[in-house]
């Protein structure tokens, strides 16, 4: 009998290696090579087949193109995030923390589409009682979804295509396998054969997948890179489990703007959308406080009041610089653009920072935000109510402006906002009634506008 060749098989991005190494010849990572069999098999060779349907050269002004159709899901946070609804034909990965809520938001999407198009609920972790179960739970009437329970991709696709629905979910993709693999469920191998093969199927019926995929302990969706590559939409769950506020933020889409996010609120009846999130991220102050400003953030295509809030205080020989929701080396930078340039010094000084409602922020446009609320912690003075802030602060101390200021500075004032310390490339042409602006060009001039409303 024929001894079984073996690979190793990076569990991050699916690179093989004859032998195994420490670290990944493909994408770098270190002890992530696995042994597994070598797949002999014809399925093997199909996985590197085109995922869309193969056409002729074109000139590229020469082709027909128009806007994809969309159907709403009935949730329109999701279909936010989505840009639009589904459409036919089009794979969404979505990843997230066990028990965020990745099946009970499925489950009220499939529901709210049943009622429009013929849809399939296939669940590889629970049985078909437990879904009802939960369907029960969460009052939908769930009498048009069709459910399978079922791991085995081939029964799977054989009931896609006698259902024949227009939106389907697999939950979850880590525990679909195939006959025409050796390897174990969850493996690098069967995850990318599945999904190769599930995408295909989307894109030859027209039918809309949605696969929803685990995550590892670091955050990120577990399995091959190359899941990411093949579908059309990433989005993932972020959120405190402690917390009943949850953000579906997507980080790749062919049909729409990628960093758009939805907000929802867990309720006893599911998820919920919540029109108004800068109501969450805002604290409820009865006077103003030293250390806290609000910052419009940009998150994709809207506009979002946060609040930060810094505390400065003595901290001895070691000061520490702690930062919740923001990137702590760069508060280390704005520290010493403070210290040079503005000529406030924290250097034996504890400074935390934090962004309120469990929100992340990546932009820089937080940097003036918070170089104004560690200022007013550090003088014990607070700012007037009505005071918000953006803008970024380069190295030189200079203001630098963020993208789609307008639209900041009218959801502030929307909002009952009324004194706005800006870049000045960002102070508005008309004035924005109800909205006193102090346009700024370096750090030094917005700390004395700071110092001056105190």
């Amino acid at each position: 009998m024929a001894k079984e060749k073996t690979v190793y098989v990076c569990t991050q991005c699916g690179g093989t290696s004859p032998k195994w190494l420490g670290k990944c010849p493909e994408c770098g990572a270190w002890n992530t090579l696995e042994e597994s069999v070598a797949d002999n098999t014809t399925s093997a060779r199909h996985r590197f087949q085109a995922l869309a349907k193969s056409m002729p050269a074109a000139t590229l002004s020469e082709i027909e193109a128009s806007d994809v159709d969309r159907t709403p899901t009935g949730i329109e946070e999701l279909d936010r995030v989505l840009g639009g609804g589904i459409v036919a034909g089009g794979v969404v990965l979505i990843g997230g923390d066990p028990g965020i809520g990745k099946s009970t938001l499925l489950l009220q999407a499939v529901d709210a589409l049943s009622l429009q198009v013929p849809v399939l609920y296939v669940t590889g972790e629970e049985s078909t009682a437990q879904v009802a179960l939960r369907s029960r739970r969460l009052g939908l009437a769930g009498t048009k979804v069709r459910v399978l329970a079922e791991i085995q991709l081939e029964k799977i696709l054989a009931t896609v295509a006698s259902e024949q629905p227009a939106f389907c979910v697999i939950d979850s993709i880590q525990t679909v396998y195939s006959d025409q693999l050796t390897s174990a469920p969850g493996s690098v191998a069967q995850v990318r054969e599945c999904a190769a093969q599930l995408t295909r199927t989307a894109k030859a019926t027209g039918t809309a997948m949605v696969l929803v995929g685990h995550v590892t302990k670091e955050g990120t969706l577990a399995g091959p890179r190359v899941l990411e590559h093949i579908v059309d939409t990433v989005l993932y769950f972020e959120g405190d489990t402690h917390s009943s506020f949850r953000l579906v933020r997507a980080f790749k889409n062919r049909f729409g703007a990628v960093n758009e996010i939805g907000v929802f609120a867990m309720t006893e009846r599911g998820l919920k959308g919540v029109t108004n999130p800068s109501a969450i991220f805002l604290s409820t102050h009865g006077e103003p406080v030293p250390g806290s400003v609000v910052l419009v953030t940009l998150e994709g295509t809207r506009p979002m009041l946060v609040e930060i809030q810094a505390l400065v205080d003595s901290g001895g020989p070691s000061p520490r610089r702690l930062s919740v929701g923001l990137d702590r080396d760069r508060l280390a930078m704005l520290l010493a653009v403070l210290h040079r340039h503005a000529g406030v010094a924290c250097m034996d000084q504890d400074v935390f920072v934090n962004a309120v409602g469990g929100v992340r922020i990546s932009e820089p446009a937080a940097d003036l935000a918070v170089l104004l609320a560690i200022q007013s912690s550090l003088r014990g003075r607070p700012l007037p109510r009505g005071f918000i802030a953006f803008g970024e602060v380069g190295l030189a101390g200079e203001v630098r402006p963020a993208p789609r200021g307008q639209e900041r500075l009218k959801e502030a004032a929307k909002l009952g906002f009324s004194i706005a310390v800006v870049p000045k490339a960002n102070a508005p042409k008309k004035p924005i009634e109800g909205l006193t602006i102090h346009a700024v060009e370096r750090i030094e001039e917005a700390i004395e506008v700071a110092r001056s409303l105190h």
